[in-house]
C-alpha cells in the first residue's frame, strides 16, 4: 500500500468516477446536491426515483448502497412510515449526503465548471469597480465611517474585482484554444473572428479609460486613509470569530489580525493590477492589453493561414486568371485603368525626351482624355534613335540659372519657420493653465497643439495624473495634469471645437 492508496475504514467520494456505471452515480449525486440546495436533508429511493424520472429498481437501490459504502451517502433507518412488524424488519433507509459527498460534489463542481467556463471581458465590471472605489474614498474622508457600510463595501469590491480577473484569464485561455483553431467550420470561425476582434477592441479601449480612473482612485483612497477601512472590515468580521479557550480576547485579536492581513493582501492584489510598479512590474491591465492586441494579430494571421489553405496551390497562370474575372467585373473604364496601374505599375515612358515642337503640339490640340492611338504622335530625336543616346557631342548645354526657384524656396521656408514660431509664442503659457483657457487657436497653433497634446498622453502611464514631455526636436516642454471633477473642457479653434476632460497644461518654448 503506497502513501496515496485509501487507508481501510477512510471514505472514498471519487471512486464513483472511474467505475462503468459512473453516469448513473453522477445523477444520483446531483439529485442529492440539488436536494440539498432545496434544504431537504434526507431522500427515500422513492423520491431519487422521482427527481431521476425513473423507477425505483434493484439498480438504484444497489448504487446508493454503493454509494454509502463509499461513503458519499449516509444511510438512516426510515421508521417514520412503520406500520407493522413486517414493515419495521424490511430494510427501509433515509439517504442524505455526507460531509465528505458534499464536499466531492463541490470539488466536481468546480471543476466541471472550471474547465467549461469560457470567460468574458467585463466592461461593466470596470465601471462597478470605478463606483465602489469612488464610495470607499468618500467614506474614508468622513472621520467616523460607519464600519457595516465599509465591510459591505469592500466586500461588494473584492467580490467583483475577483469575478473581473478570473473571467479575463478564462476569456484568454479560451482565446487560445479558438485561435489553436485548425479543423472544423471555417466559414463560421471566420465570421465568429469579426465580432470577436470588434469586442477585444472595445474592451481594450474601455480597459484603457477605466484602467486610469481606478488607478486615480485607488491612490486617492490611499491618500484618505484606506488602512483605517479595512481595519473597521477585519473588526467587523473578527466580532464573529469563535472564542478558543479562556482568553476570549486573545482569539478576537489573533482572528482580527488574520483579517486585517487578508483585507490587505486583496487591495495589494488590486493596487498590482491597475497600478504598475515600474517599467520591470508592468500592471496586470497592462499586460491584458497586450495580450488581447497579441490576439488579435494572431486571430488575424489564423484567418489568413485558412484562406490559404482553402485556395490551395496559387501559380501565376491562377493569378492571371483571377485578374481577368476582376477585370470582366470592373464597373466602368476608370476601373480597369486603376486596376491596370495597380496590377502592373505601368505608366508613360517619362524617359524619353520630347521635342519643343511636340510639347507644343500637345498643348494646342491634345484634348483631355483623347485615347493613345487617336493622339499625335512623339516625336523622337533620330540621335536617339539611332546611337540610344540623346547627347549631342561638341559643346555641352546651358547650365539652367535655378537662383529664383532657390529664392522661392527659401522665402517659403521662411515663412514656415515663422508661422512656426508664432504658434510657439501663441501656445507658450509662461505657467499652468486650463485647457478650457487657452483660447481661440489658429490652424498652424491647433496642429502644433494637437502634436503636444499627442505627446504627453502617449507618455502618461495608467495612474499618472501628471506628466511631463519634450518634442522630438527639443524645442517645446508640456506639463499636462489632470484636473479631479473638472469637467469637460472646450478649445475654439477655427476649424471647430476640441472637446475633452479638463487638464491643467504648461507649455514652455525650450528655444
Amino acid at each position: 500500500m503506497t502513501d496515496l492508496d485509501p487507508r481501510p475504514g477512510e471514505p472514498q467520494p471519487f471512486a464513483h468516477l472511474s467505475t462503468p456505471n459512473a453516469a448513473l452515480y453522477r445523477d444520483l449525486l446531483r439529485s442529492f446536491a440539488r436536494a440539498k440546495e432545496r434544504f431537504i436533508v434526507h431522500l427515500r429511493p422513492e423520491d431519487v426515483a422521482a427527481e431521476l424520472h425513473r423507477e425505483s429498481d434493484e439498480q438504484l437501490a444497489q448504487a446508493l448502497d454503493k454509494l454509502v459504502e463509499w461513503g458519499n451517502l449516509r444511510a438512516d433507518a426510515d421508521t417514520g412510515r412503520v406500520t407493522t412488524v413486517e414493515d419495521f424488519h424490511r430494510k427501509r433507509f433515509l439517504f442524505q449526503l455526507t460531509a465528505a459527498g458534499h464536499a466531492a460534489e463541490q470539488a466536481i463542481a468546480f471543476y466541471e465548471e472550471a474547465i467549461g467556463q469560457r470567460g468574458v471581458l467585463q466592461s461593466v465590471a470596470l465601471a462597478d469597480i470605478a463606483d465602489q472605489l469612488a464610495a470607499l474614498s468618500a467614506l474614508a474622508a468622513e472621520t467616523d465611517p460607519d464600519p457595516a457600510k465599509v465591510h459591505l463595501l469592500l466586500l461588494a469590491l473584492a467580490d467583483r474585482f475577483a469575478s473581473l480577473a478570473d473571467n479575463a484569464q478564462a476569456f484568454m485561455s479560451s482565446l487560445r484554444r479558438a485561435i489553436d483553431f485548425s479543423d472544423g467550420d471555417v466559414e463560421g470561425f471566420i465570421a465568429y473572428k469579426e465580432r470577436l476582434i470588434d469586442y477585444i477592441n472595445r474592451f481594450i479601449a474601455d480597459l484603457a479609460n477605466s484602467g486610469a480612473q481606478i488607478a486615480r482612485l485607488l491612490d486617492e483612497a490611499e491618500a484618505r486613509g484606506h488602512e483605517r477601512l479595512l481595519g473597521l472590515a477585519a473588526r467587523r468580521e473578527a466580532s464573529d470569530a469563535v472564542p478558543e479557550g479562556a482568553d476570549a480576547a486573545e482569539a478576537f485579536g489573533r482572528a482580527e489580525a488574520a483579517a486585517l492581513e487578508s483585507w490587505r493582501n486583496r487591495w495589494r492584489g488590486l493596487r498590482d493590477w491597475f497600478i504598475s510598479g515600474g517599467a520591470d512590474r508592468p500592471s496586470q491591465a497592462r499586460l491584458l492589453r497586450q495580450s488581447a492586441v497579441t490576439a488579435i494579430k494572431q486571430l488575424l494571421d489564423t484567418v489568413g493561414l485558412l484562406n490559404e489553405r482553402r485556395s490551395g496551390r496559387s501559380d501565376r497562370s491562377a493569378d492571371f486568371r483571377t485578374l481577368a474575372r476582376w477585370f470582366a467585373e470592373a464597373p466602368d473604364e476608370a476601373a480597369m485603368h486603376r486596376l491596370w496601374r495597380a496590377a502592373f505599375g505601368l505608366a508613360s515612358a517619362r524617359h524619353l525626351t520630347v521635342t519643343a515642337a511636340t510639347v507644343a503640339e500637345w498643348d494646342e490640340t491634345e484634348p483631355q482624355g483623347l485615347a493613345w492611338a487617336e493622339a499625335p504622335p512623339v516625336r523622337i530625336s533620330p540621335q536617339l534613335r539611332r546611337t540610344g543616346s540623346y547627347e549631342r557631342r561638341g559643346k555641352p548645354n546651358q547650365v539652367r540659372d535655378r537662383s529664383e526657384m532657390r529664392r522661392l524656396l527659401r522665402e517659403r521656408a521662411d515663412r514656415e519657420a515663422a508661422e512656426a514660431a508664432a504658434a510657439r509664442a501663441r501656445l507658450s503659457t509662461g505657467g499652468p493653465v486650463l485647457l478650457s483657457d487657452l483660447g481661440v487657436l489658429d490652424t498652424r497653433a491647433f496642429r502644433l497643439f494637437l502634436s503636444l497634446l499627442g505627446d504627453a498622453l502617449a507618455a502618461r502611464l495608467p495612474g499618472d495624473t501628471e506628466v511631463k514631455a519634450v518634442t522630438g526636436d527639443g524645442s517645446l516642454e508640456v506639463r499636462l495634469s489632470l484636473v479631479a471633477g473638472g469637467g469637460q473642457a472646450r478649445i475654439m479653434t477655427e476649424d471647430g471645437v476640441l472637446s475633452g476632460p479638463e487638464h491643467l497644461i504648461e507649455i514652455t518654448d525650450l528655444g
